[in-house]
C-alpha cells in the first residue's frame, strides 16, 4: 500500500519554514503569570510580549498556516531574564502543555535505536540460545523501520504512559510509587504535537525527555511492560523548533549526595535509529483516536542507554541529569520514593 500523502504529511510541521532552529521555554514570572521566552543561550531567556502559552502559539500558527518561528518574531521582547533564576526559583514549566491535562496523551516507542536491543535483551533473556521477543522486534525494525518515501515501514513497539497529570516540570521530582520495584531513568528525545481543527497532527518540535520506568518489574515478565511504563516522566526544559538533528550526542548521569555516581553518553537522531521519525509518527497517528482536534501528544522515541543495565538502582534523593548541546540547558529531576500509595475502594 502506498501512502505517499499520508506518510509524508500525516504530521504537518508548523514550525519550520526556515533553516535555522530556535529553542523556547515556558515559565512563570515573579507574579505567577505564565510566560513564553526564547532561550538565547544557557544563561539568558528573552521573555516575549503578547503571549502566554506555547499551546496557544501553536494553535495560532496552525490557523494562520504559518511557521511558528515566523509567528514568534511578531512578538517583541519584553525583557531579558536570568535563566538561572527561573531554575533556582522553580519557575520553569513543561515547554508545552494543555489547559486540561486530560487532553495530553503521553506515549512512546521502544527498541528504536541501534544498540537498544542489547539493554532490553539483558532484562528478558532466559535461555542462552533463545531469540527473545525483544530481539525479534529489534530485527523487525532493522529490516523495515526505514521505509522508502511513500511506503509503510514496520511498526515499532508502542506503549501508553499516561496523560498530562503524569508530566513533571523540568527540575521537578519524579516520584516512585511505594508499590514499585524500581524507578529508572531513560534519556530520550521527545516529539511534541498539537492536533489541528482538521484532525491533522502538527509537529511543534522536540525536547529532551526522561521516560521514567520500573525496569525490575519489566524484567520479571515482558507482559509487565505496560505496568512498568505507568510512571511519571519529564521533558524539556527547552522545546527545539525546527528539524531534529540527525546525529544527537548527549550524556546521561546520576548524582548521589552531590557526586556523580554514574555517567554514560547516549546517541539519538535518525542516524542512530533503526526507525525513521516519520515511520514512528505514522504508526502512532494512524489511529483516528489519536487525531482528536486540540489534543497535545508527547511521544518518547526510545533509547539505548540505561543505568539499570549497569546495575545502578536509583534511590530517594538521587538526581538524574540528561543533557545534549542541541537542546540547551540540561533536563534535571530529583528522585522521590513515595511513602504510601494506599487507597480505599468505595462500593456504590
Amino acid at each position: 500500500m502506498s501512502v505517499n500523502g499520508d506518510i509524508q504529511g500525516i504530521v504537518r510541521d508548523v514550525l519550520t519554514g526556515e533553516v535555522r532552529r530556535m529553542r523556547i521555554v515556558q515559565f512563570l514570572d515573579v507574579d505567577g503569570k505564565r510566560r513564553v521566552g526564547i532561550a538565547r543561550d544557557t544563561e539568558t531567556v528573552d521573555m516575549l510580549t503578547g503571549t502566554r502559552t506555547v499551546y496557544g502559539l501553536a494553535q495560532q500558527a496552525i490557523q494562520r498556516q504559518m511557521p511558528l518561528i515566523a509567528l514568534l518574531k511578531q512578538h517583541p521582547i519584553a525583557r531579558r531574564i536570568d535563566y538561572a533564576v527561573l531554575v533556582h526559583k522553580g519557575l520553569l514549566l513543561p515547554p508545552i502543555d494543555h489547559p486540561d491535562p486530560a487532553h495530553i496523551l503521553v506515549t512512546g516507542t521502544g527498541l528504536t535505536h541501534l544498540g537498544s536491543a542489547d539493554a532490553r535483551d539483558k532484562m528478558h533473556k532466559m535461555q542462552p540460545q533463545a531469540l527473545t521477543d525483544s530481539m525479534k522486534m529489534f530485527q523487525i525494525g532493522l529490516e523495515g523501520g526505514r521505509p522508502a518515501p511513500g511506503e509503510i515501514g514496520a511498526q515499532p513497539e508502542w506503549f501508553y504512559k499516561g496523560d498530562g497529570r503524569w508530566v513533571v516540570p523540568p527540575y521537578g521530582a519524579l516520584v516512585t510509587p511505594s508499590f514499585a520495584l524500581d524507578g529508572g531513568e531513560e534519556p530520550e528525545i521527545v516529539g511534541l504535537y498539537v492536533i489541528g481543527a482538521d484532525a491533522a497532527p502538527c509537529r511543534v518540535g522536540f525536547a529532551l525527555g526522561n521516560e521514567f520506568s520500573d525496569h525490575v518489574m519489566e524484567r520479571q515478565n515482558y507482559l509487565y511492560l505496560a505496568h512498568s511504563k505507568l510512571r511519571p516522566c519529564s521533558f524539556g526544559p527547552e522545546l527545539l523548533l525546527g528539524d531534529l538533528p540527525g546525529d544527537v550526542h548527549g550524556v546521561s548521569r546520576i548524582l548521589r549526595n552531590g557526586s556523580v555516581l554514574w555517567e554514560k553518553p547516549f546517541l539519538s537522531g535518525e542516524d542512530n535509529m533503526s526507525h525513521t521519525i516519520a515511520n514512528l509518527e505514522y504508526h502512532h497517528f494512524k489511529y483516528p483516536q489519536f487525531r482528536q482536534p486540540g489534543d497535545v501528544h508527547v511521544h518518547f522515541f526510545g533509547t539505548a542507554t540505561l543505568s539499570f543495565t549497569d546495575d545502578i538502582r536509583l534511590q530517594d534523593g538521587d538526581i538524574v541529569e540528561i543533557t545534549a548541546p542541541d537542546f540547551g540547558r540540561p533536563l534535571r529531576n530529583c528522585i522521590v520514593v513515595a511513602a504510601d500509595d494506599s487507597f480505599t475502594m468505595t462500593l456504590l
